[in-house]
């Protein structure tokens, strides 16, 4: 049985499962309400379940794992060798999953460092793998901790969304309620800043909203090596398109992921969902 730091963080960090397995990273569920039955996301509710959800308006709510989950996750972690766990979530300011994961911490057979990364999404995968990568060359708890720090604080999240009814129902719209009042006659750009989802610009068109974003992305990423994720919600095809300009664009590109949110960021965004993470190595 090996002896290492572990490396735990929550399913809306939609890494791709063999990257998961190839770095040991272990993400435990968030819950999708879906009418009255409660559903794990990842495994037991699809994207497009819940896209069709949405669009017939039908009631879907979210929830954060209990920390018994998290307690059990520790427990077969500590279990399989674990001398340490760093437990890497999503921000405290969407979700009550760092505070779950906190009271479970005080328990657990090894020592537990519990981070609010203050990011959603690839924002909070990048991380979870720069502490993976940390760790793999043997290094410690806290230095795994600030590896993943580090590269929170030079990640960016940034979305466009179709409209702000679905962040308004969940409450998870922050300052950008502020655009209510205009909301159906502009396309907004948002972003996510102190682990709040933020307003960053109002545009007239999607498909300006869209080339805005690009803009953005591509500003942000200039003279840096970066990592860049692309994310939709029954979107594929405006995502794919806008991964190959940015491919085209960005000269210091390291790896670039497109993939589709998983049900809980979705149950927030609506379809239509098109987001880009830029994250400096």
């Amino acid at each position: 049985m090996s002896r290492h730091v572990a490396i735990v963080t929550d399913s809306t960090a939609y890494l791709p499962p063999r990257t998961m397995e190839r770095h040991g990273i272990t993400a435990v569920p968030l819950t999708v309400v879906l009418g009255d039955r409660a559903l794990e996301e990842g495994t037991e509710i699809s994207t497009r379940s819940l896209a069709l959800a949405l669009q017939k308006r039908r009631p879907v709510t979210t929830s954060r794992p209990s920390p018994q989950v998290f307690a059990e996750t520790y427990r077969k972690v500590a279990e399989s060798g674990a001398t340490g766990i760093v437990s890497l979530h999503l921000s405290a300011e969407l979700s009550g999953t760092y505070d779950a994961a906190v009271l479970a911490a005080r328990e657990a057979p090894v020592p537990v460092r519990v981070v609010d990364t203050g990011m959603i999404a690839m924002a909070l995968g990048f991380c979870a793998l720069a502490a993976a990568r940390t760790a793999e060359g043997g290094g410690t708890v806290d230095e795994a901790v600030t590896a993943a720090e580090k590269r929170a604080s030079g990640t960016s999240a940034f979305f466009y969304v179709d409209t702000l009814d679905y962040l308004r129902r969940g409450g998870r719209i922050g300052a950008a309620r502020a655009l209510l009042g205009s909301a159906l006659a502009v396309k907004p750009l948002l972003q996510l800043r102190d682990g709040r989802i933020e307003p960053l610009e109002k545009v007239r068109t999607a498909s300006r909203a869209i080339a805005r974003l690009e803009e953005i992305v591509t500003d942000r990423a200039a003279g840096a090596e970066v990592d860049i994720a692309v994310h939709h919600l029954a979107a594929h095809d405006r995502a794919e398109a806008l991964a190959d300009r940015l491919r085209a664009r960005v000269p210091g590109l390291a790896d670039l992921h497109v993939s589709e949110v998983g049900a809980v960021i979705g149950a927030h965004t609506g379809p239509g969902l098109l987001g880009a993470v830029v994250s400096p190595r």
